[in-house]
């Protein structure tokens, strides 16, 4: 640097942004200099110390110009970092807010230019959380999560982990209810950007569901559950701030007004809004499978949430949550809790509050491990109180809903007696109940056939001869894809199709010069000896499965293969080849590929079979769908002849209206006969009266 631009530096040296410009492009050069802020900041230090809580300008100027060149002075500025940690420690709560936040600041960008490990930094920022400041919580919370993600941001820092994960362990056992649900958002945060997605963060944030502090427990359950605290305030406030105009009423708003570059970027704006909002409604909820199932022991977490249930006085809404984390953990890992089933009776009632969430998570509950007794008694509770011809169709709809869910899963646990009670319900009046009932032997049907009447059990399909009813305990482990045998069924059918074609095309020939040969005619006996070789004996399953067998084992399977599979299963569910079997096949496959669920749906117990109000834009929808394809609306043609001519009528609507002025007086003179009658009337009577007089 020449002796000019030097001279010119010394001139900006009282304004701290132009020096720290200077020593970033030459510290060398301005060392000097530097050397003479750190004894000015030294003075400023000692004097503050003297009253902390008072707010310094000029000290908050030099925290902030010396944690920026901190990087080209290291050795001279080595003991700035235990400074500010010291004063943040020892004056944290009486600290003035902008001072506190400056040097909280100046820490920050020491430890991002790594002169401060990680640990000091997480130690001193976890006991500034105790301070009554949202914006300084919000800060912490935000620099936690971003400097653990740059920590593993190429690669996993394991013994770093290790070290930090202990310390959040340290701090969820703290009695400082903020320390403890800042600790827990950070490691939740951290699980769902897949930075701490192990064993050890899920069993860490598990301990939370049993802290004493009401807001942590609820937050770790919800973790659990797949909902967030701080995805349901945003929903909250898109709620508030969710557009009140529509997609169309915004592009005609546009097209009316001028057009602007601003306004288009405004519409533009506008409908990604819309957008944004239509997707946040029609998103699935989704749920934290894998947390779940990396708990280390699950049964023993059950119990001791169940224990916490039993002796908790927390409102009603803490208690919904654990009763539905408990039934979700019995569900997934078929875990076998038997109080859990007579807790829940008490609560299975018609006018309970949230009862069909509570007949939800007794569906969540059950599974095919669980002894049938237990279960029936549950069924029983809700045959006596709900389906009952003294409750409304709506409450015994929901009640025959959770019985067929519950059935699903632990279909031993339906009593042949209580079956053909239920089943009489098919014919109910009402067609909620009709509808519900109907679906229950539906489901029986394909579970267990054997306990409905043989008129109940619709037509015998493939599906059904190779049914096997399980007994309690019994599993039917396949050593091979079900239906694989399906895939070599096809491949062979594609190779024969030009073959097939090709005699075909020969046999038609020969048909069409054998008009006066005998034609065969079929009888009743040959369709039922078609029929009994149609049917699937015992070797032709044998061979199958050897074939699935074979095919499972050596072929990689493809989304298309499995698709197929999924359709050829079905088509074995559905006997019929009619209109009604095909509605139902194609309904059935777009279920089945849509997903399947592991849980069951709220939709599912709450689903009432009743034509429900529409509201505006589905009434309107279901108006231009009838017009689609439709002839416009008018009286049609009034002549018979298209070129005949028009009526005087027509020709007075052509007319100028001030050549048709005049008649307007002749019009009112003609009056119909009740106005005639009422005039005559109306005469005779004052006719009478000046009689009178």
């Amino acid at each position: 640097m020449s002796g000019k631009s030097a001279a010119k530096a010394v001139q900006f040296a009282s304004n701290l942004a132009q020096l720290q410009n200077l020593m970033k492009r030459d510290p060398q050069s301005y060392k000097e200099e530097f050397v003479k802020q750190w004894q000015y900041y030294h003075n400023l230090m000692q004097t503050f110390q003297l009253q902390p809580s008072k707010y310094d300008e000029k000290l908050d100027e030099m925290i902030t110009f010396l944690s920026q060149v901190s990087h080209c002075y290291k050795e001279e500025v080595s003991e700035l970092p235990e400074q500010l940690s010291n004063i943040l420690k020892n004056h944290s709560t009486i600290l003035d807010r902008t001072m506190r936040m400056t040097l909280v600041k100046a820490v920050i960008m020491l430890r991002n230019k790594e002169m401060i490990s990680a640990a000091q930094v997480l130690q001193l920022f976890f006991k500034l959380l105790r301070c009554e400041d949202k914006l300084l919580r919000k800060t912490i919370y935000q620099y936690v999560v971003s400097d653990i993600k740059s920590i593993n941001g190429r690669h996993k820092n394991g013994k770093m982990n290790s070290v930090l994960q202990n310390f959040m362990f340290t701090m969820l056992q703290e009695n400082n209810g903020v320390t403890v649900k800042t600790a827990l958002d950070i490691m939740i945060e951290l699980y769902k950007r897949n930075i701490w997605a192990d064993e050890k963060t899920v069993n860490m944030i598990a301990s939370a569901c049993f802290s004493k502090i009401t807001k942590v427990m609820v937050a770790a359950m919800k973790f659990f559950l797949g909902k967030d605290e701080l995805e349901e305030k945003d929903d909250s406030d898109s709620e508030d701030n969710a557009p009140k105009k529509s997609a169309k009423e915004l592009v005609l708003g546009h097209r009316v007004a001028k057009k602007t570059k601003k306004r288009k970027k405004k519409l533009e704006r506008a409908l990604q809004a819309v957008n944004k909002h239509k997707k946040k409604k029609t998103a699935p909820e989704a749920f934290n499978f894998s947390a779940l199932r990396l708990i280390y022991d699950p049964q023993d977490f059950c119990e001791k949430l169940f224990q916490q249930l039993e002796k908790t006085t927390e409102r009603f809404e803490v208690k919904l949550l654990m009763i539905d984390l408990i039934s979700r953990l019995i569900g997934i890992h078929k875990l076998l809790l038997l109080n859990f089933y007579p807790f829940m009776k008490r609560f299975v009632q018609p006018h309970q509050r949230e009862v069909t969430r509570l007949l939800l998570y007794l569906a969540q509950g059950s599974h095919e491990v669980v002894p049938p007794d237990a279960m029936e008694e549950v069924l029983m509770t809700i045959a006596n109180n709900f389906i009952a011809e003294r409750n409304s169709s709506e409450v015994m709809a929901v009640g025959l809903n959770a019985v067929r869910e519950i059935c699903s899963r632990c279909p031993l646990a339906m009593s042949d007696d209580l079956l053909q009670d239920l089943v009489q319900y098919k014919g109910h009046r009402d067609k909620a109940v009709m509808m519900a009932a109907r679906s229950l032997i539906q489901l029986f049907r394909k579970t267990n056939p054997e306990l409905l009447h043989r008129r109940d059990r619709g037509r015998p399909t493939e599906a059904l001869k190779e049914l096997t009813v399980m007994h309690y305990g019994q599993q039917n482990v396949k050593s091979f894809i079900v239906g694989a045998e399906v895939i070599s069924e096809i491949e062979n059918k594609t190779e024969s199709t030009e073959q097939e074609q090709d005699e075909w095309e020969s046999c038609s020939e020969e048909d069409d010069d054998s008009d006066n040969e005998w034609v065969d005619v079929y009888h009743s006996s040959d369709e039922e000896a078609n029929k009994e070789e149609n049917q699937v004996t015992a070797e032709e399953a044998e061979e199958k499965e050897k074939l699935a067998e074979i095919i499972s084992s050596t072929r990689i399977m493809t989304d298309d293969d499995f698709k197929v599979i999924t359709a050829r299963q079905i088509a074995k569910e559905i006997g019929s080849s009619g209109s009604s079997a095909r509605k139902a096949k194609k309904r059935k496959q777009q279920e089945a590929f849509e997903g399947s669920h592991d849980l069951p749906r709220l939709g599912d117990i709450e689903l009432v079979h009743k034509k429900k109000a529409h509201d505006r834009e589905s009434r309107l929808a279901t108006v231009m769908a009838g017009r689609e394809g439709r002839e416009k609306f008018s009286h049609g043609p009034q002549k018979m002849n298209p070129f005949a001519s028009t009526t005087n009528k027509e020709k007075m609507k052509k007319k100028v209206f001030t050549m048709v002025k005049h008649k307007i007086r002749r019009k009112k003179v003609k009056r119909s006969f009740k106005e005639k009658q009422v005039a005559l009337r109306n005469s005779l009577i004052k006719r009478s009266k000046n009689e009178r007089r």
